[in-house]
Parts: structure tokens; C-alpha cells; sequence
């Protein structure tokens, strides 16, 4: 089937196009990208007024799958990337059983190519049952294509036995992504120490759970060559170090989810678990430190952290609610209004640190740009759009967000993958195209 995307905005971080150019889509792969094409294809799309970028990989993702569904499915989980303009993620491991196996990984991926209408690569845990006590069996799942290994969810407390981790995934060229917390320094903390925490009665976590974990690690990698990836950073020290470790030329990057890059635990109104994530909303001055981060090319990565409950596992106060937050679908929206409309990042840069920078991250050379050749994964983004998120329009089994009524600009319009519509705003318009 080809597929004619027409007078798009065309954003490709790998050639450097930033132009009005029609896309040229041929069964799974982009074949033209020029102006003006005159191809005849089976389906046209008028993307005037849109960006047309690369599908968004999103490195952080928590699909519940297997042992947790009644949170998230492959399927549900899919759907809601499709919708949020992700057209690749990475499934952290902490499923239940834990994902610490190459058999598991193989079977995971192997379900994911049916249920999933995106592309899902699923991490593998560090140590067995992320217990922190033995090594999992990083070489097979490796050879399974997990392409990163993640304790998500905790560290691995011990030093010795991480830096043995780390050793095997260097062997076998994969990525660790790591979770910072010190778990000896948490001390029952719901959200970030400070001033809001003291009036709200609850205890606070302090910076330092993240920033001695995100120093040793940083070391660690130095020490073992793996590239290193940073999860969900949070305090103005993980960019200060993210910093030091660039400039030294170690191979380390950074990840920045919207929920810390726009809210600070002065929105915290009330003793909410909706507000309650891990790491938790830093200060302000975290919040600007995160995004002039992202701003300066410190921090490489928007990722999302998403992160599925129940309702009544987060309509709780959050000394009982559990930890997380939803993000597949308002990443984007939220990214532009925040970041692109405020002069933070350019456009150009949603799409590198969305899509381009995540792709070389994984080693997927065929994603993260809209050039011939490449895999069609591709989102078309309506910056014009202007709307209040909704979380009853999710298609995730989880609606746990404090961003519902958030006014935002920039909506996702079509998602393909593989040179398919996996969705379309209009979804039930008989001729499946695009209503741009």
C-alpha cells in the first residue's frame, strides 16, 4: 500500500529538513520526501498546517504485562501510544513475574508483535526477580533484543554486583538504564522534602536519594565503558553531573519526563495521591534547572515514566497511594505547550529528544527521521489545536494524572507505524485517513 502525506512540516533531526515537503510512504518504509510529489497512492493525507515527525520512542514505559493487567495491557498500552504519537517504547521489567529471562523477553516480544499496534522492546531486569542479589541472565536477554537492562522501580543497592551488571551488558552492547534512588535514604518519604511537605504533614524525600545514586552510577559507567542512561532525572545536581560526565566525554544520557519539567511541589495543593510520583515533584529551582537542561542539550531524552493504577490505588492520600503517573498521551501536548511555545526548545528539538535521540540510544538506525529509506514510523502534530486534557478520552487503562483540565496546545493527529494508520482523530471515518 502507499501512502501520500501532502504540504507537511516536515521536522527530520537526522538530515536537518525543516521545511514544507510531501512524504512518500510505500508498504513499510519512506520513500520520498520531496516537494510537490505527484505519486499516485492508494491513501492521500493533506497535513497542511501540521508537523509531520518521526513516531516518538518513548524509553520508559511501565506496561503491567504480564501479571499486572488489570493497570495496562500490550494492548491497552499500545492504543495509548498510538494515541500519544509513540510509535516505539520500552517496557521496563518489573512485571510480575519479573521480566529477568531470555525466554521471558522472546515471549514478550513475541506477544507485543501481536497485540501491540506499536513496537515494543522489552527491557530486561538487572538482577534476578529485581531482588539485587544475583545477576539475571543479561547475555540471553541481550540476545533476545532487549537492548537495555533496567532495575526500574530501585537501584541495585550493591556496588560491586551492579558494576559486574554493567561489565555484561558492556560485553553485549547494550544500554543500562538506570533508576536512581538510594532506598536507605528514603525513610518513607511520599513526596519532595521541603516547605509543602512540612505544611502538608507528610514526610519528604531529599535530593540526595537520587543525586548519590545518579554520582555512583556515573562513576560506575566511567569505570565499565556501558553507556549509561539516566531515568526520569529529577534535581538540579543530576544536570550538573550529566554535565561534568559529557564534558569528561563518558557515554551517558539523560531522560526528562513533562510531570518534572513543568510542575514543582508548590502546585501540590492537597494531600492528593495523584501527586504522587517517584521521584517526586522537585522545587522550582529543580524545575528551571530541568529545563534549561533540555534547553542546552544536557539532558538528551523526553521520556514519560508512564506509569498505570487503578483508580482506587491513587484516590488516596499519598502516604497510602501508590507511586506513578500516566503520560503516553499528554507527553507531546504537553511538550509543546511547555516547552516549544515558551522558546524553551525548538521544534526541531521536541523531535531530537522525542524521537531522534531515543533512536540512537536503542541503536535503531532505521528510526527517528523522515528519510528515505527509513522505517515509516511517523506522527503528524497539529500545533494549532488548543484543548484541556481530558483523561476520560485515554485510551490507557490508567487515568491517574494531575494534568486533567490542563489547557494545552498541540494535539496528535495521526500516528503510522510501519506504514500503518494505527490512529487517526477521527477514528471511525470510513476511508481511514487523516481529518487534518
Amino acid at each position: 500500500m502507499k501512502l501520500l502525506i501532502k504540504n507537511g512540516h516536515v521536522l527530520d533531526p537526522l538530515t536537518g529538513l525543516d521545511a514544507i515537503s510531501d512524504v512518500l510512504v510505500e508498504k513499510s518504509l519512506i520513500r520520498k520526501v520531496e516537494q510537490n510529489l505527484s505519486e499516485s497512492a492508494d491513501r492521500v493525507i493533506d497535513a497542511s498546517g501540521c508537523y509531520v515527525m518521526p513516531g516518538f520512542i518513548d524509553l520508559h514505559v511501565h506496561l503491567r504485562d504480564p501479571g499486572l493487567t488489570y493497570k495496562e495491557t500490550l494492548e491497552t498500552g499500545g492504543k495509548a501510544a498510538a494515541h500519544g504519537g509513540v510509535t516505539t517504547m520500552c517496557a521496563m521489567p518489573n512485571t510480575k513475574p519479573v521480566t529477568d529471562t531470555k525466554e521471558m523477553v522472546e515471549e514478550l516480544h513475541r506477544r507485543a508483535k501481536e497485540e501491540s499496534l506499536v513496537h515494543v522492546i522489552q527491557l530486561g531486569a538487572v538482577t534476578k526477580g529485581q531482588l539485587g542479589q544475583e545477576l539475571a541472565d543479561i547475555q540471553g536477554m541481550a540476545q533476545a533484543g532487549c537492548r537495555a537492562v533496567s532495575e526500574d522501580g530501585k537501584s541495585v543497592m550493591t556496588a560491586s554486583l551492579y558494576r559486574k551488571g554493567m561489565r555484561l551488558a558492556a560485553q553485549n552492547n547494550i544500554s543500562v538504564f538506570a533508576h536512581c534512588e538510594d532506598i536507605t535514604m528514603v525513610e518513607g518519604g511520599v513526596m519532595n522534602a521541603g516547605r509543602k511537605a512540612d505544611e502538608l504533614g507528610v514526610k519528604g524525600i531529599t535530593n540526595s536519594v537520587e543525586d548519590v545514586i545518579v554520582a555512583r552510577d556515573i562513576l560506575l559507567a566511567k569505570e565499565t565503558g556501558v553507556h549509561l542512561h539516566l531515568c526520569h532525572c529529577s534535581t538540579a545536581d543530576s544536570v550538573r553531573m550529566m554535565e561534568a560526565a559529557k564534558k569528561e566525554g563518558l557515554s551517558v544520557t539523560g531522560e526528562v519526563c513533562p510531570h518534572h519539567f513543568i510542575l514543582s511541589d508548590e502546585d501540590i495543593d492537597r494531600n492528593n495521591g495523584q501527586y504522587k510520583m517517584n521521584p517526586p515533584l522537585r522545587s522550582k529551582e529543580d524545575v528551571e534547572a530541568l529545563r534549561e537542561g533540555l534547553k542546552n542539550d544536557i539532558m538528551d531524552v523526553i521520556s514519560t515514566d508512564h506509569a498505570p493504577h487503578a483508580e482506587e490505588e491513587k484516590n488516596l492520600p499519598m502516604e497510602k497511594a501508590a507511586f506513578g503517573i500516566v503520560g503516553l498521551e499528554t507527553s507531546a501536548c504537553l511538550t509543546y505547550t511547555e516547552l516549544v511555545e515558551k522558546g524553551i526548545l525548538t521544534p526541531m528539538q521536541m523531535a531530537e529528544k522525542m524521537s531522534y535521540n531515543p533512536a540512537r540510544i536503542l541503536g535503531l538506525e532505521d528510526k527517528g527521521s523522515v528519510s528515505p529509506g527509513k522505517t515509516a514510523d511517523l506522527v503528524i502534530f497539529n500545533p494549532a489545536a488548543e484543548y484541556k486534557i481530558d483523561k476520560n478520552t485515554f485510551l490507557s487503562k490508567g487515568k491517574n494524572t494531575p494534568f486533567d483540565g490542563y489547557p494545552v496546545k498541540g494535539k496528535v493527529r495521526c500516528t503510522i507505524a510501519d506504514g500503518k494508520i494505527v490512529y487517526n482523530e477521527k477514528v471511525n471515518n470510513e476511508k481511514g485517513d487523516c481529518p487534518l
